[in-house]
């Protein structure tokens, strides 16, 4: 038996208050991958993040480290059962879901996603003409949004709806970052976030279960996932349950649009500090696109732009923290670990483990471009997890992502203008607190 690395919470409690990421991630590091023992009041959970360890709870042991517990509650209540829960309803969906989210049937979507967003991105020629900055965070909502929406629900929803779902699925997100942090707090007391995040939930149904209703009653055999949720429910079931598909269409949603959204949020200020990975990236866009509109063919010739998001998702990876509930009395890594426990499995601290990454906090895609360059353990990289729950969404964000990218870095040279330590907020994926605010200036050889 081995003890693990234990926080008391006289250690671990103001540093969690004080930048719950980032002392997360250092705490991890800090025990070079050990078990560490986090005293925070009531519970006291396990953060793990040794690949090996990492390893056990979602892929050899998965069965015994399920998702349940207090961390999952607050999410629960935005995504019911569903592809993000356990037991015969995840089971359900992940069997339907599956096929809607191969490389296959994405790239069936894929010219549908890349007018949407050409269109999106063209709409901020306005702003480049006039000089009016951007707020990057609202504009890679918006405009990951709208191909998200078109993918769901295809031509069903119209522009102004679209533009009301966004919002409020982004208040949730953003909502349950006190629950989240304090996940021992009783639902019986009302905290910080609640009134707001209850508010959205009730706007998203009387905004989602009217579109389930007219796609069941108007089935025109296209591809969008509501359509292919519906029939697939008819034929499994003999009966199509509509809070079952609007769970399933939600957790779809709130896991594609906010962690591609965030995600590519973070990259502004790392192409700032990076200028020639910025200058590298804009010249193979404008080699591969010339001074057209981005296409789907043109995505798998971007290969620097590939190595610059996989590094994008090791510095934030989608999951930053992935809660876990043991089963049965078992051990981690020697760790005794008793049922019922609350396990966190950090990809975030993964990511940033000397042992595995060289200068591991250093953005540099060139650790991507050869095979050999790349962790020696295979559950060292987890941005998407891993083992029978890893995301669905993997192969949309590896389109939807060099789409943006390239259609806004082919039209325009974004700067950031207030470069600065941007603070990293937790929620349902890791947000920065202070605006990032971009000028777009216009591309050498572009269409702006």
């Amino acid at each position: 038996m081995t003890d693990p690395h234990v926080l008391s919470f006289r250690r671990a409690f103001p540093r969690l208050i004080k930048d719950p990421v980032t002392e997360l991630a250092r705490m991890g590091t800090e025990a070079g991958g050990r078990i560490v023992r986090l005293d925070i009041g009531p519970f006291r959970p396990y953060l793990v993040s040794h690949p090996d360890h990492v390893q056990q709870v979602l892929k050899t042991d998965w069965t015994n480290f399920v998702r349940e517990g207090m961390f999952w509650r607050p999410l629960r209540r935005v995504t019911g059962q569903s592809i993000l829960g356990e037991g015969e309803a995840w089971q359900s969906s992940r069997k339907i879901l599956a096929p809607l989210f191969t490389p296959r049937y994405i790239a069936t979507l894929g010219e549908s996603m890349a007018d949407v967003i050409a269109g999106c991105v063209d709409e901020l020629g306005d702003h480049a003409r006039s000089g009016q900055l951007v707020d990057a965070g609202r504009q890679m909502t918006t405009i990951v949004d709208q191909a998200v929406i078109k993918v769901l629900f295809g031509g069903r929803i119209s522009r102004d709806t679209a533009e009301r779902l966004s919002p409020e699925l982004a208040t949730c997100a953003t909502s349950i970052g006190f629950r989240l942090l304090f996940p021992f707090a009783p639902y019986s007391i009302r905290v910080p976030g609640d009134r707001a995040f209850l508010s959205a939930v009730r706007k998203i149904d009387e905004i989602v279960y009217p579109l389930i209703e007219q796609a069941r009653r108007e089935p025109n055999g296209s591809k969008e996932v509501v359509s292919a949720l519906l029939t697939a429910r008819i034929e499994q079931d003999g009966t199509a349950d509509l809070r079952q598909i609007r769970d399933d269409l939600v957790s779809v949603y709130g896991a594609a649009s906010e962690t591609t959204a965030m995600s590519l949020t973070w990259l502004w200020s790392l192409l700032h500090d990076h200028p020639d990975v910025s200058a590298r990236l804009r010249e193979e866009i404008h080699g591969v696109v010339g001074g057209g509109p981005v296409r789907l063919e043109h995505v798998p010739r971007l290969t620097y732009l590939r190595m610059v998001l996989q590094e994008l998702l090791r510095l934030y990876p989608p999951g930053w923290i992935v809660p876990r509930q043991a089963v049965a009395d078992t051990e981690i890594g020697g760790v005794p670990v008793k049922a019922g426990s609350q396990v966190l499995v950090s990809p975030f601290t993964t990511h940033r483990l000397a042992e595995f990454w060289d200068r591991p906090l250093e953005f540099d895609p060139e650790r991507w471009a050869h095979a050999g360059d790349r962790p020696a353990h295979r559950h060292a990289y987890v941005p998407f997890g891993a083992g029978p729950h890893v995301c669905l969404g993997q192969h949309l964000f590896y389109l939807e992502a060099p789409l943006v990218l390239a259609n806004l870095l082919s039209r325009y040279r974004p700067v950031l203008t207030n470069p600065q330590r941007f603070t990293r907020v937790p929620g349902a994926s890791v947000r920065p607190k202070e605006k990032l605010m971009l000028r777009l200036l216009p591309a050498e050889g572009g269409r702006a």
